[in-house]
């Protein structure tokens, strides 16, 4: 890093190209009742509407990290732009049938996997040293600002002619991003990387030089990202139809419900970006917020009143707004913030993917077999559980671990 001052500007175009495509991606749960209702889709193929973000994570991450750091961003950047533009539109125009809306959420999910990798490179490495781990607390927000943005959206949406109002929002928030990097490219503030950006030949040599245990470290960090992803996009994916179904509430009392943990994890993920800064140990506040999240999905058919259903809401929401912040940090702890690079995080990234993919179509599949939505607690429960005694394994290999070496 060799920037000595911090570029708000550009820090702010990170994020907001990222939570562009977060809302991209959650602008279907709080209106999938809608969808269901009109047009029929099986819960299985509603799954895959968001499982398909993961799929083209998996396969393209990589790739697309590579031709960037040799291209620079902003073709890709662009490309992004193209296929999220063409996705609203032609989910605007053509009949919105399972096939149509799997099409279209896969080009959006190609964009994701462009602007997921640039957003928070170009956030982070526009930071100073004294500013990244504040940066880099922002950063790791770039999804629970789409998804809030989503939500608030969705009620006005459906109130003012339907769901297809966050669609265009989504296409007019495209066009705006695309502006705003036409604009800070003319006046030369996107460089192809930031200055201090990415070095492929650093990296390999990082890559290089791990040792079996920081190996292990970096695995475990992706196994721990897969299960925890996993619990947390089926429940986000089906808590708003899991509200209107099981306890009959309207569609905007169920986005509202929907809405509690976003806003809460919003909040906590920002705290603990802070509280990382600040040298609370990483390790212990990742055990302790998945063994509140285990606990939760066990204890989910005694959560089913109002006092205790909202209750566990706001708990789910602490433990997700926690997690993803240490998540997040694994790299860096584990390897030190100077070897932490682009495969480093891909590693961890790869794990969060999986589980983003298998999380919201098995849950639907549990659904539909059995007929009850409780019947994927034990599943969950259970995963949730193992990365909780994979988190107190990560503790324990490396007592009082940090933030950084």
């Amino acid at each position: 890093m060799s920037c000595v001052r911090t570029d708000w500007t550009v820090v702010a175009f990170g994020i907001c190209l990222a939570a562009l495509v977060a809302y991209q991606q959650f602008k279907l749960p709080p209106v999938l009742p809608t969808l269901l209702q009109l047009y029929g889709y099986d819960h299985f193929l509603a799954g895959t509407f968001m499982s398909v973000y993961a799929a083209a994570g998996l396969l393209l991450s990589l790739p697309l990290g590579g031709l960037m750091q040799r291209y620079g961003a902003a073709p890709f950047i662009y490309l992004a732009f193209t296929l999220l533009i063409g996705a609203n539109l032609l989910t605007l125009l053509a009949p919105p049938d399972g096939g149509v809306m799997l099409a279209t959420r896969s080009l959006e999910g190609i964009a994701y996997a462009i602007c997921a990798i640039c957003g928070p490179i170009f956030a982070n490495l526009s930071a100073s040293p004294r500013n990244l781990p504040l940066v880099a607390a922002l950063t790791a927000a770039w999804i629970p600002i789409g998804q809030v943005t989503a939500t608030l959206v969705a009620p006005a949406a459906l109130a003012f002619g339907g769901w297809q109002w966050l669609w265009a929002v989504g296409l007019l928030g495209t066009v705006g991003m695309a502006l705003w990097t036409r604009h800070l490219t003319r006046v030369g503030r996107l460089e192809p990387w930031p200055s201090g950006g990415p070095s492929g030949a650093a990296s390999d040599r990082a890559a290089a030089a791990l040792s079996p245990a920081d190996r292990i470290g970096l695995i475990l960090a992706a196994g721990i990202f897969m299960l925890w992803s996993s619990q947390y996009f089926a429940y986000m994916t089906w808590l708003p139809q899991y509200l209107v179904e099981a306890h009959g509430l309207s569609e905007v009392w169920a986005i509202a419900g929907y809405m509690l943990p976003i806003v809460i994890l919003l909040i906590v993920n920002l705290l603990t970006g802070l509280a990382l800064r600040a040298g609370v140990p990483l390790g212990p506040l990742l055990l302790g917020a998945l063994l509140s999240q285990a606990a939760l999905w066990w204890l989910a058919p005694l959560t089913t009143g109002v006092v205790a259903g909202i209750a566990s809401l706001v708990v789910y929401g602490i433990g997700a707004g926690i997690t993803p912040s240490c998540l997040f940090a694994l790299p860096s702890a584990i390897l030190g913030s100077r070897r932490a690079g682009p495969q480093a995080f891909a590693v961890v990234m790869t794990g969060r993917n999986i589980g983003v993919l298998i999380g919201p179509v098995l849950l639907a599949q549990i659904y539909e077999q059995a007929g009850s939505w409780m019947a994927s607690v034990p599943i969950f429960g259970a995963a949730t559980t193992i990365a909780a005694a994979a988190a107190l394994y990560f503790c324990r290999q490396r007592r009082g671990y940090g933030t950084s070496r």
